[in-house]
């Protein structure tokens, strides 16, 4: 029952962070200013984006539930906290307020945070790291795309 109570409070926390961020960006994808922008030719269509994030932090909640049960440690809520800042900053800074260097900064200081849950808690998560492989791998797109945007226009 533990786990349970674990699992829904990170996923309303993770979910509440993306709908901060999406609060954040207001209008972003929508703007002027990002459809004019010369995108990545392998820029997803938009509805993946919400089905990726929903996938996402399903299973990162998940990880990080089994993850604070079994370790319960401040390096854990240390890493947990940058990770929910930097993914909330990242949408006002990119969509927001169009500082798209900044912005590639943030995601991949954000790329790096969730590579260390990866590299720090290995040995204690096993078989359970694929449930983070997820997020770390959308970033790594996500990133990509921010790059091409900052190199191309």
């Amino acid at each position: 029952m533990k786990l349970l109570k674990y699992i829904i409070i990170f996923l309303v926390i993770n979910f509440g962070a993306l709908a901060i961020g999406s609060w954040l960006m207001a209008d972003g994808p929508q703007t002027d200013w990002y459809m004019g922008l010369s995108k990545a030719p392998w820029t997803p269509p938009g509805w993946v984006f919400g089905t990726a994030w929903t996938t996402i932090m399903v299973c990162f909640s998940i990880y990080m539930a089994l993850l604070y049960k079994k370790t319960n440690n401040t390096t854990v809520i240390t890493l947990f906290s940058i990770q929910f800042v930097l993914n909330v900053i990242w949408n006002y800074i990119f969509f927001n307020q169009h500082y798209v260097g900044l912005g590639l900064t943030v995601i991949l200081l954000l790329t790096f945070t969730v590579g260390a849950f990866i590299i720090l808690f290995n040995k204690q998560m096993k078989l359970k790291t694929i449930l983070i492989l997820p997020y770390l791998i959308w970033l790594c797109i996500a990133t990509s795309l921010n790059a091409y945007i900052l190199l191309n226009n």
